[in-house]
C-alpha cells in the first residue's frame, strides 16, 4: 500500500508527459542565445538578442551580415545559429518561426538563405532551404538540383509567419513537406525526399548569402518552436464575439426649410364674434326697437319699418312714425263715425 502511495505522484504526471508535444524552443525568451547549440559568426555583434522589433514575447534575434563575413572559411558570407537536432529518417515534426526583412534588406539576383536544414556532410547545398532571390521568397527541397516547391513576393517591414510540416526521409514516397505562410496553407502536403541518403539534418538560422553581395544585410527572427502537433505551433484563431449593438435611434423628423412642422399648418384662428348690443335697444327685445317703448312687454307687436335688427333705430324717429300712423288711423275713422250719427232721410 505504501508503495502505491509513493507511485501516485508519478501516475498523475503520466497524462501530462504523454500529451506534451513541444520538442524544443529557440524563441530567445531567455534573453540570450543559450537555447541554441552553436554559433557561426565573426563577431557577437552580428547575432544580437533585441527587444525590438519582436513578433511575440519580449525578445527576437537580429542577424547582420557584411561582405567578407566568413567565420568557417567556406563559400559565401554568413552569421548563423545552429540547433543540432539531427532528425532521424521517418521522424515527423512541425516547425514554427517568424522572419522580418527590413526596408534596407539588399535587392539581389543572388541567393540569400535565411533558414535551412543542413545535412551532416560538409559540402553541397542543403536538402531543405528557405532563401530570397530577386525579391522573391522561395522554398527548395533536394539541394541545388532540387525542386522549388513554393514562391512568394518578398514584402519588407512586416513579419512572415512560417509553419513547416516535414516528414524526414530520403525516400520520395515516404518524405513530405507542407507549408503554412501567415496562417494559410500555401503548399499542400507534397511527397518528396527531404534527406540525403545516409545523412541526417540539423537546423541553421540567421543569414547566409552569396559572397558577391556588397550591401549590409539584416534580418530578424523570432518565436522558433519544434513540436509534434499543429495545435502547438499554430493555435486555432480566436473568434471575437461581437458586442451587442444598441438599437438605432429614430430618425429625426424632417423640418421644411421655411420652419413649418411639415404636417400642414392649422387654419388661422377666426376671431370670435363679439355680441354687440346697441346702446338704444332694450334688453330682452332681441335688438329690435319696439314702436313705442311703453308697449314693450305688453304683447303688442312692434312696429316694423324695415330697419336692420342689428343696427337699431333712433328712438325719436320711431316715435314719430308711430304717431303719424295713429293720426292717419284717426282721420280714417272720423267720417265713418259721422255717417253713423247723421239721421236717415225718408
Amino acid at each position: 500500500m505504501k508503495r502505491l502511495l509513493r507511485l501516485a505522484p508519478i501516475a498523475l504526471l503520466l497524462p501530462t508527459l504523454a500529451t506534451a508535444s513541444t520538442v524544443w524552443e529557440g524563441n530567445f525568451e531567455t534573453g540570450n542565445l543559450s537555447q541554441w547549440d552553436r554559433e557561426q559568426t565573426v563577431s557577437s555583434s552580428r547575432l544580437l538578442v533585441v527587444s525590438s522589433p519582436v513578433r511575440e514575447g519580449r525578445y527576437a534575434l537580429k542577424t547582420t551580415v557584411r561582405q567578407g563575413d566568413d567565420p568557417i572559411n567556406a563559400s559565401g558570407n554568413r552569421n548563423e545559429l545552429l540547433y543540432l537536432d539531427r532528425e532521424a529518417p521517418g521522424s515527423e515534426f512541425f516547425y514554427k518561426w517568424s522572419t522580418l526583412f527590413p526596408k534596407s534588406f539588399p535587392r539581389s539576383s543572388k541567393w540569400q538563405i535565411f533558414t535551412q536544414w543542413h545535412h551532416d556532410g560538409s559540402g553541397g547545398s542543403p536538402p531543405l532551404e528557405f532563401y530570397v532571390v530577386d525579391d522573391q521568397l522561395r522554398l527548395r527541397v533536394g539541394g541545388s538540383t532540387g525542386k522549388i516547391v513554393w514562391r512568394s513576393p518578398l514584402l519588407r517591414e512586416q513579419w512572415n509567419d512560417f509553419v513547416l510540416h516535414v516528414k524526414w526521409s530520403p525516400d520520395p514516397k515516404v518524405g513530405f513537406v507542407e507549408l503554412y505562410h501567415n496562417g494559410k496553407v500555401v503548399l499542400p502536403l507534397m511527397k518528396v525526399a527531404t534527406q540525403y541518403s545516409g545523412q541526417r539534418n540539423y537546423l541553421k538560422m540567421g543569414l547566409y548569402r552569396d559572397a558577391s553581395i556588397a550591401p549590409e544585410g539584416v534580418v530578424f527572427h523570432d518565436g522558433f518552436v519544434q513540436a509534434t502537433r499543429l495545435e502547438d505551433v499554430m493555435p486555432a484563431p480566436v473568434v471575437a464575439t461581437p458586442e451587442p449593438q444598441p438599437a438605432p435611434a429614430p430618425a429625426p423628423e424632417s423640418t421644411p426649410e421655411d420652419g413649418s412642422s411639415g404636417e400642414g399648418d392649422p387654419p388661422p384662428e377666426q376671431p370670435s364674434p363679439i355680441a354687440q348690443q346697441p346702446s338704444d335697444t332694450i334688453p330682452g327685445t332681441g335688438g329690435i326697437v319696439p314702436a313705442d317703448a311703453t308697449l314693450a312687454g305688453t304683447g303688442m307687436p312692434p312696429a316694423s319699418c324695415g330697419a336692420s335688427s342689428t343696427g337699431g333705430m333712433p328712438l325719436l324717429v320711431a316715435a314719430g312714425l308711430t304717431l303719424a300712423a295713429l293720426l292717419g288711423r284717426r282721420k280714417a275713422t272720423a267720417p265713418a263715425y259721422a255717417r253713423r250719427s247723421r239721421p236717415r232721410r225718408r
